[in-house]
């Protein structure tokens, strides 16, 4: 693991012990958010691994009106059916004290996420920006957010001058499933983000994260466009 990588990486015994500590470092990124400009913007993840986290920050007191959250990524479905990162959102963040808080989501109307692309830029550019926070993971095969490995769309994704939000096809794998139709916030949105965390949990992902240190194209472990982004303040957290 390269320095970089290390000082970035805090381990937990639990997801209980991860979740809390998390939760409270979110919220000050939030606070701060709030405070200096009277508003402030959380990306959220969908995934098993982030729940916990949800589920501690949800009960937090915090100015919820004044919050937005914000999807890292979607799948081309609407809300209502199966793998909607919305409706995960919705049910594990959303809730009790949460359920104030102002969701922006990346599904459209349209048919495909290249068509819908203009009008979800067209809802992020409406926030303030540089957002504040960011819940992030990562796949066993190095693809975070919807930056998957050799993509169509991946170099949009990776742009740091590119748009807010692109679409992008996956190749279909065991990690993607039927879902390659996806819309994902890009680098270029997360330039300047107060805090980022890449959360990860179990033997095989802190594998990945190992392989992911190593020398090697970003475009085969996307999540490498973040590990080597100096001027991202990202932290790691992992639990067994």
């Amino acid at each position: 693991m390269t320095a970089m990588t290390a000082s970035c990486m805090r381990e937990h015994a639990s997801a209980q012990a991860a979740a809390e500590a998390l939760a409270a470092g979110i919220a000050q990124a939030l606070q701060a958010g709030l405070h200096t400009r009277g508003a402030a913007v959380l990306v959220a993840s969908g995934g098993s691994t982030p729940r916990p986290v949800y589920q501690a920050l949800s009960g937090l007191d915090l100015d919820w009106e004044r919050i937005h959250v914000v999807l890292a990524d979607e799948r081309w479905v609407a809300p209502d059916q199966p793998g909607s990162n919305e409706a995960f959102i919705r049910e594990t963040l959303l809730r009790g004290r949460a359920a104030r808080a102002r969701l922006t989501g990346l599904k459209t109307e349209h048919d495909t996420p290249q068509a819908g692309a203009g009008a979800v830029n067209a809802r992020l550019a409406s926030l303030p920006r540089p957002f504040d926070a960011a819940v992030l993971g990562m796949g066993e095969d190095g693809h975070t957010l919807s930056w998957f490995p050799h993509a169509e769309g991946l170099d949009q994704a990776l742009d740091a001058d590119g748009p807010l939000a692109c679409a992008v096809m996956a190749r279909e794998s065991r990690v993607t499933g039927a879902h390659t139709r996806r819309m994902t916030l890009t680098r270029a949105c997360l330039t300047g983000l107060r805090r980022a965390d890449l959360i990860i949990n179990g033997a095989a992902k802190r594998d990945a994260l190992a392989a992911a240190d190593l020398p090697g194209p970003v475009e085969a472990m996307p999540v490498r466009a973040l590990l080597r982004d100096p001027g991202l303040a990202l932290s790691i957290s992992w639990w067994p």
